[in-house]
């Protein structure tokens, strides 16, 4: 059976729904804004995080309120597939993938809410057992490139493993004292993101540095220029996607056959088509890893819980929060993460 028809028609009932901002300095120019989304029935409360990058997207959001009509008696697929057809900008958005963003937010939160109404967990409901999931930190090395960020991480943690963003301003020096660390499962080359802070153009010379100074390294998001493609010729099999992954189609449509794609909940949006995508992998020897997006809510433990239930054993880049912050706390839980999934809903206790 597909995964989405295991959850498809559990029962919904939905009185309103509310928003809420989130708001926390995440860096020394960063402010993150999210908002909190919570769907409310029949005395029970479940909860979806808004995950969009653009502060005006999310006032504008919280500004309007609740405009839309969504009480009713429904089945999860009901109400998922009713959401999906609403416009939930009162605005339009600065980009367009945040529509999925959004969208996200409302299907997790009313996979939660159905979930605690029937009394269930998410993974009795799926007929799956989580296990211990593998996390790998998420971090850049700031401009000029130092490793104080990952020698910062690794006191506080020496098993901890990294994802980290290279950029051109990458020496030979700086890559070969990252080598020595023995820390580096992934390295996110930003290739294909346009008119961001993080935008890094194809530069086969950086290119050619990380493939022969990580050889067991996974290298994500690569911008396929003639002369990177020369470069990582013979890395295929190391090469994974993030940013073009939306559906099952954007997987085909790749250059060349996917061995591992990164699968991140609110970049697909929708909940069938995140299960479909499960499936897809499933089905075709695809791995999948997870992604968070800076969440300050629950979306990085409904993230969490997803990687716990559907790719334990791989780099998901779902470390827990205090990683995102320029100086993490002392006593964050080590890799892998476990947690207590007793209650019922859709929800990974905080870390």
């Amino acid at each position: 059976m597909a995964t989405f028809d295991l959850i498809r028609d559990l029962p919904l009932v939905v009185d309103g729904y509310s928003l809420t901002a989130l708001v926390a300095e995440v860096g020394p120019e960063f402010t993150r804004h999210c908002t909190l989304v919570e769907i409310t029935g029949d005395g029970v409360t479940g909860v979806g995080e808004d995950v969009i990058y653009e502060p005006d997207d999310h006032a504008a959001f919280q500004a309007a309120g609740a405009v839309h009509r969504l009480d009713g008696q429904w089945t999860l697929g009901e109400f998922c597939e009713s959401v999906a057809q609403l416009d939930l900008f009162p605005q339009p958005p600065v980009r367009e993938v945040s529509r999925l963003y959004r969208l996200w937010a409302f299907h997790s939160a009313a996979l939660d809410l159905a979930l605690r109404q029937s009394n269930l967990t998410l993974h009795a409901a799926l007929g799956r057992t989580p296990r211990p999931m593998t996390y790998v930190a998420s971090t850049r090395l700031g401009e000029p490139p130092t490793l104080d960020p990952v020698h910062k991480r690794l006191a506080l943690d020496p098993t901890l493993r990294f994802k980290l963003d290279a950029t051109s301003s990458w020496t030979p020096e700086l890559i070969a004292s990252l080598v020595e660390t023995g820390a580096v499962d992934s390295i996110d080359f930003k290739g294909l993101y346009r008119g961001t802070a993080v935008d890094q153009h194809g530069d086969p010379v950086l290119y050619q540095r990380v493939v022969e100074a990580f050889p067991d390294a996974w290298l994500e998001d690569p911008d396929l220029t003639p002369e990177t493609t020369q470069v990582l010729a013979a890395a295929h099999d190391r090469i994974t996607w993030d940013y073009p992954i939306h559906t099952i189609a954007d997987m085909e449509n790749l250059p060349f056959a996917p061995r591992m794609v990164n699968i991140k909940p609110s970049r697909v949006g929708s909940l069938e088509r995140l299960c479909a995508m499960y499936d897809y992998c499933d089905a075709n020897g695809i791995g999948a890893y997870g992604g968070g997006q800076t969440e300050l809510g629950p979306g990085r433990g409904q993230a969490q819980y997803l990687a716990a239930l559907f790719h334990p054993d791989t780099p998901n880049d779902l470390a827990p929060s205090g990683y995102n912050q320029a100086d993490p706390p002392p006593g964050l839980p080590r890799s892998p993460l476990t947690a207590d999934l007793s209650d019922p809903g859709f929800r990974w206790p905080e870390t």
